[in-house]
């Protein structure tokens, strides 16, 4: 089959690579019909993330159809049409019952956090992705979802990450109704987390962006109001005084190790990599949250430390709540918010680019060329 191959940081190709296997008895192969490049993807690319190796096939957003499965499936048949969470969450460990399916102590057992996760270098198990003809998915029965015979497929796909990582950024900040709710971001994650703020009551939704043109998608799509922090002179000094110098009541963090707005963050972070990722946009969160208030992390750091203003935390008496997405427990209620209309995921996939172009689309989606804000990679033959 052909599948992105990761050569090394900036550098992905499509090869041939073997057909995968029924590797155990809950296992099913899944022949992908949709994947995508997601933002944190992107930290994999720019070598952010500890013990991404040389071969491996990235993507944890992907759906498709059964082609086999293994003889204790009892959940899905050959020919089903599956969205599969980005999670591997084997539904019985301590933490499955609990439904943090990004926990899974028996996906990637031999980590303290986070827990099996498709494409994601081998802090997150090193299991191979989505961006491929074929996929293994472990423990089928647990987390692909039927899709329904009513959703385009390009809503589905965004079901797989993006749709629930922005609703549970916006869950995870107990937004109460009238509250000023500011996301630092304006990828498709952010742009999902503002959107879905207005789902929990809130009263006025910011944006922080670097880049116009996400900017304006995200002041038509969520609604919200925009700003480019680079034409802000303090970002923080900027969100009290349009705050009655209190703050926001809660503040999301949807960009991660990537981020821009800071010299030294950007050199000790991206450059030269003494800590994990550039973490501005935390400095931000923490310092324009008012006293009391909530942080909400969903932007991906690596697993080694940042520096980060504790003693704001302890002195404000912030709330930090940060997790991956349990993307299972969500997925009942977005789906009915797609069929309702009150999320239009699909609407936010700007470009689809065959998978025989993955490197392209990787340089295009890296680089914000295009007006690139959610690219989707098509296998041959697929529309």
């Amino acid at each position: 089959m052909l599948a992105m191959d990761y050569r090394g940081p900036y550098r992905v190709r499509l090869t041939e690579k073997p057909m995968p296997e029924i590797l155990h008895p809950q296992d099913a192969v899944v022949r992908v019909t949709r994947s995508c490049i997601c933002g944190s993807d992107l930290h994999l690319y720019h070598g952010l993330v500890p013990d991404t190796r040389v071969g491996m096939t990235f993507g944890h957003e992907f759906c498709g159809v059964v082609e086999e499965v293994g003889p204790d499936v009892q959940n899905l048949k050959t020919g089903d049409r599956v969205l599969v969470p980005f999670n591997i969450a084997c539904g019985k460990c301590h933490f499955c019952k609990q439904g943090l399916f990004g926990n899974c102590h028996e996906s990637n057992a031999q980590a303290t956090a986070v827990g099996g996760i498709f494409g994601y270098s081998h802090t997150g198990g090193g299991y191979d992705g989505g961006q491929a003809e074929y996929v293994r998915v472990p423990y089928a029965d647990v987390g692909p979802h039927i899709i329904p015979e009513w959703m385009d497929l390009d809503d589905a796909v965004l079901l797989t990450d993006v749709v629930p990582t922005g609703y549970q950024a916006a869950e995870m900040g107990g937004i109460q109704r009238g509250d000023t709710v500011v996301v630092f971001g304006a990828g498709p994650v952010g742009i999902m987390a503002a959107r879905c703020a207005w789902l929990f009551g809130a009263g006025r939704v910011i944006v922080f962006d670097m880049l116009d043109y996400r900017l304006e998608f995200a002041r038509t799509y969520c609604p919200a109001e925009v700003y480019n922090f680079k034409e802000i002179d303090d970002v923080v000094l900027f969100m009290k005084k349009t705050t009655d110098g209190l703050g926001a009541d809660v503040v999301i963090d949807a960009v991660g190790s990537d981020a821009r707005g800071n010299f030294l963050h950007t050199l000790f972070g991206t450059k030269l990599k003494l800590q994990a990722g550039s973490a501005i946009p935390l400095h931000w969160a923490i310092n324009s949250v008012k006293k009391g208030g909530i942080v909400s992390i969903v932007g991906v750091y690596g697993p080694t430390g940042n520096m980060v203003p504790i003693g704001n935390v302890v002195n404000k008496g912030l709330t930090i709540r940060a997790n991956q997405a349990s993307v299972k427990r969500l997925l009942p209620r977005l789906i009915e918010h797609v069929r309702t209309g009150r999320i239009n995921p699909k609407a936010m996939i700007t470009h689809r680019v065959p998978l025989a172009d993955v490197a392209d689309a990787y340089h295009i989606f890296a680089a914000k060329l295009d007006g690139c804000i959610k690219p989707v990679l098509l296998p041959s033959g697929e529309q």
